[in-house]
C-alpha cells in the first residue's frame, strides 16, 4: 500500500483522539540528512469556537526563528502532509489512550504501529510569545 493511502488512514486516527478529547501532540521527525527544518510540532487548543492547533515549525539554524500559527486541524493536515518524504519519514501521534507512529520506508511504503501512552493528560498549548 502506498504511503498516501497509509497516511490518511493515520490521519484518521488524529481525528478520531481530538474528537474524543485524547490528542495530546503530533510531531514529525526522523529526516534523510540535516535539512534546514528540524522538526513540526502539532499541540492541542481547546477554543469556545471549537478544536484548533498550535503548529510549530523548529529550524536546526539559531539565526531563524521557530515559527507557530494556530489553526484548525484540516490546515494542519495539509501542512504535515505536505512535509512527507521531503524531508521527514516519521509522524508520531501522542493520545492519552495509545501512541501511533506513522513512517514512510525507504521504498516509499507507509506503516502504522501503536504503542501505550506517553502522556496521561492532555496539556493545551500555547503561542510562545503569550
Amino acid at each position: 500500500m502506498t504511503y498516501e493511502n497509509v497516511f490518511i488512514e493515520f490521519w484518521d486516527s488524529v481525528k478520531t483522539s481530538a474528537e474524543a478529547g485524547e490528542f495530546a501532540k503530533l510531531t514529525m521527525a526522523k529526516t534523510i540528512g540535516k535539512p534546514e527544518l528540524r522538526n513540526i510540532f502539532v499541540r492541542p487548543v481547546y477554543a469556545d469556537s471549537g478544536f484548533k492547533v498550535l503548529l510549530k515549525l523548529r529550524y536546526r539554524s539559531r539565526e531563524k526563528d521557530d515559527i507557530e500559527n494556530e489553526m484548525s486541524l484540516e490546515e494542519a493536515f495539509e501542512i504535515v502532509k505536505k512535509h512527507l518524504k521531503e524531508p521527514f519519514y516519521t509522524v508520531l501521534l501522542f493520545t492519552i489512550a495509545e501512541d501511533i507512529t506513522f513512517k514512510v520506508n525507504k521504498k516509499g511504503a507507509g506503516s502504522i504501529t501503536k504503542n501505550v501512552p506517553t502522556f496521561t493528560q492532555v496539556t493545551e498549548a500555547k503561542m510562545d510569545d503569550e
